[in-house]
């Protein structure tokens, strides 16, 4: 049987504000974590990943490695304006995918939804 990703965990300068922006974009809540100034995304979804936030001792310098790919569930537009008034900021927009950064600078894509 292969593995399963249980957590992913991030490192940042805020972690309660950064764990904010992605339970707000996911659609989950936040609970403090174990550590002081941890935040823990939990997935309202089975079986996928729960987001661990932590703070970290190093900026973002370089471009990410691993990003996320976001399917809008409507409108790409209308999602990219919901995520730009949690806090992101648009870097790059186009018919099939609009490049965008979280918060703390991390890079993520939203697709357009469904049709």
């Amino acid at each position: 049987m292969p593995s399963v990703i249980k957590t992913v965990t991030w490192d940042c300068s805020d972690a309660l504000a950064l764990a904010r922006f992605w339970a707000a974009a996911l659609g989950s809540d936040v609970d403090e974590g174990l550590h002081a100034g941890q935040g823990i995304c939990r997935g309202r979804w089975l079986g996928r990943p729960q987001h661990v936030v932590q703070p970290g001792a190093e900026p973002k310098t370089a471009k990410n490695r691993l990003h996320f790919d976001l399917r809008a569930p409507g409108d790409m537009a209308e999602e990219v304006a919901r995520l730009q008034a949690l806090g992101a900021t648009v870097i790059r927009r186009g018919d099939a995918i609009t490049v965008m950064l979280d918060p703390e600078g991390n890079e993520f894509c939203v697709e357009p939804g469904p049709k």
